[in-house]
């Protein structure tokens, strides 16, 4: 019956894609703003790299089209007053054109966002609250069930050079998308997967799960050695993740700085990165924590804090498989308004691929822990605090993110087919800290709303066991299908909250299309 519903709403989702563009191209014309909603949620998975080219000799301007269509059904934890259970669709459209010049790099994009049967009945009085991303989009589009924009997703210029020993050189100033992480991606398949996987997004992305995502206004400085790279970002972020107007900048400023270095060579391949990240928040809005409402409301001080980390990863080779190690920490200081910040994170990973060529697996292991705050009338703020993340890379049921989280998980990634790949993977959750709170969302998207929200833990540690199970098939060179579904037990913290239905379950089917062609050579 599920299936039959998503199968339902996909196919729905083309003729209100079309209808979106009509709705949107009225709305922009006629409305300078949209209403600031109530609290956030968190998502995101990573975007497939785009088709190849449609080569044309001596082409230069590059268009691009992507397209991606999902039919969502959410079966929330729920109280006997409200109901978690509802599907809806959405759909996503960016179009692009750009040029990459010898010395100069070009691009301006649009995105078309629609949102379609969002539910009105999945919103509980506190502190149950939002039953799910459906409930959230539907808060932050101004309680509308169906809504749909048009806004510049991207557009910036990025000079290029080369300095020393012909070692590229680059800046990029405008809108654009950054995540931490993935400034330098490795030709080894496996650290390239690694750090698109289990490394990028930790602390900033551009939410890709979401149907409108995140970009930033700002400066990209780039400079790459043979075995190195050093980046520096500056940018304030836009509106967008669950509001489907993402043309607005936020009153945030983020600066980051980052250097990786590859060692081992072919044989063995690894690197290690040091980044440190500096976030502002300058919104005043009420913040996210677990000190009283009265204190937390008489707070509207700035968030001010400086994130210091890295990560080390290493593969092994072996005559029957290789094996993988990944590190990752980092430490915060700072204020958190009126609080003082400190916090930390670490997460501990190792993995191993036998030399299976039928099935290509790949198991893993790992243990994540990052620190919750334990005494909120202290003067400190000790909860780890994730910045602007895309947090579904690491909860892909997002119903949980890395605040004030213990999570021991196992991965297991088959790919018996070039075109199809199957993962499943099992985490037990606990809050660290059983005073703190158990935190959603992903970051600021609104000028008024925070971004994260928090619920209460009873003083309890037990949050969930999560198994899920997805499929990804590449239908053709530029279509491709994603299946996805989730089951979440709800343990001691879920279950004082949702005593009636303590269980969740999220299954969604999605549809994707790329493409891009160069064009006006001669």
């Amino acid at each position: 019956m599920k299936c039959t519903r998503l199968l339902q709403l996909l196919l729905a989702i083309f003729a209100f894609t079309r209808l979106g563009w009509t709705q949107t191209a009225s709305t922009v014309l006629s409305a300078s703003s949209s209403s600031p909603a109530a609290a956030s949620s968190s998502s995101a998975a990573p975007v497939p790299p785009p088709a190849p080219a449609l080569a044309v000799a001596g082409s230069s301007l590059k268009i691009t089209v992507s397209w991606r269509g999902r039919a969502e059904a959410w079966d929330w934890f729920s109280t006997p007053a409200t109901d978690g259970h509802y599907g809806f669709g959405a759909s996503l459209l960016r179009v692009g054109i750009g040029q990459d010049l010898r010395n100069l790099e070009w691009q301006f994009e649009f995105a078309q966002p629609s949102l379609m049967n969002l539910p009105a009945h999945a919103v509980a009085p506190a502190p149950q609250g939002q039953l799910g991303l459906g409930a959230t989009y539907y808060v932050a589009n101004g309680k509308e069930e169906n809504v749909a924009w048009i806004f510049p997703k991207q557009g910036y210029i990025r000079f290029k050079w080369t300095t020393g020993n012909d070692n590229p050189t680059s800046l990029k100033v405008g809108r654009m998308e950054f995540i931490d992480g993935n400034e330098h991606m490795p030709k080894d398949d496996t650290l390239a997967t690694l750090k698109r996987e289990r490394i990028a997004h930790r602390l900033i992305g551009n939410f890709g799960f979401s149907h409108v995502q995140r970009s930033f206004d700002g400066m990209h400085f780039v400079f790459d050695t043979k075995n190195s790279n050093t980046t520096f970002f500056a940018g304030r972020p836009t509106q967008g993740v669950f509001d489907t107007n993402g043309l607005r900048e936020l009153n945030v400023d983020v600066l980051y700085g980052a250097h990786t270095h590859a060692f081992g060579g072919k044989k063995a391949p690894g690197e290690v990165r040091g980044f440190v990240l500096y976030y502002n928040d300058l919104r005043h809005a009420l913040k996210t924590d677990n000190r009283t409402a009265v204190a937390r409301t008489a707070d509207k001080q700035n968030i001010e804090i400086t994130t210091v980390g890295g990560h080390f990863l290493d593969t092994v080779p072996t005559s029957i498989g290789t094996a993988d190690f990944l590190l990752w920490g980092a430490v915060q200081t700072g204020d958190w308004g009126r609080l003082t910040q400190h916090a930390s994170a670490v997460s501990l990973e190792a993995g191993y691929q036998p030399k299976w060529p039928l099935l290509k697996p790949w198991l893993r292991v790992g243990h994540f822990y990052s620190s919750g705050d334990s005494n909120p009338t202290d003067g400190r703020h000790e909860t780890f605090f994730q910045v602007l993340p895309t947090p579904r890379i690491y909860a892909r049921f997002p119903f949980y993110n890395l605040m004030n989280n213990t999570d021991d998980f196992a991965q297991l990634w088959v790919r018996p087919h070039p075109r199809i790949a199957f993962r499943t993977e099992f985490h037990n959750l606990r809050l660290s800290d059983s005073h703190d709170l158990w935190y959603l969302g992903g970051g600021a998207f609104q000028q008024g709303t925070f971004g994260y929200t928090g619920r209460p833990s009873s003083n309890r540690h037990q949050l969930a066991n999560v198994v899920d199970l997805s499929a990804d098939c590449k239908i053709s060179k530029d279509w491709g299908v994603t299946a996805y579904a989730a089951h979440a037990q709800g343990q001691s913290v879920i279950s004082r909250l949702f005593p009636a239905h303590n269980n969740a379950n999220l299954y969604y089917l999605e549809l994707s299309y790329k493409m891009s062609a160069n064009i006006g050579g001669k």
